[in-house]
């Protein structure tokens, strides 16, 4: 974070990684600016065996309540970047994007925990562009193993 004024007078912009920097899975990251937060993408990470009981590993969510988070935007449909919408759902107040394939995946998450959330779950396409608060959001298409 930058300390003092910006030579803009723009407020900064924040990028607090939640999980999934230095690791596999728990992808989480809050992008913040001028009173506007979102959260990009609610990763699990898997344990390791000897981990008897465990079945999921989620980011640390307390960070969230210092924020008005007011999207959750969804990369792709992979657990490691979805897991744990249903953990993150409390902290925000506004709507879940994504792409119809993705919203399709985490609606049984939803439904396992007796959420129906389907009101906040907003289909986008590649070009895409939603406005959350300070942001423009710009969804684009990639080369990966899911769209």
């Amino acid at each position: 974070m930058i300390n003092g004024p910006s030579p803009t007078g723009a407020p900064p912009l924040e990028l607090i990684p939640l999980g999934g920097l230095g690791e596999f899975g728990m992808n989480m990251m809050v992008v913040a600016c001028g009173g506007t937060a979102i959260v990009i993408d609610a990763g699990v990470m898997f344990p390791e065996p000897d981990l008897l009981g465990v079945d999921l590993i989620i980011p640390d969510l307390r960070q969230l309540q210092q924020y008005r988070v007011q999207a959750l935007v969804l990369t792709h449909g992979h657990e490691d970047h979805i897991g744990a919408v249903a953990h993150v759902l409390p902290y925000v107040d506004g709507p879940v994007y994504g792409t119809p394939l993705t919203l399709a995946l985490i609606e049984p998450k939803l439904a396992e925990r007796g959420e129906d959330a389907k009101t906040r779950l907003r289909a986008v396409a590649p070009r895409d562009r939603v406005e959350v608060g300070a942001f423009t959001v710009e969804f684009l298409r990639v080369t990966h193993s899911m769209p």
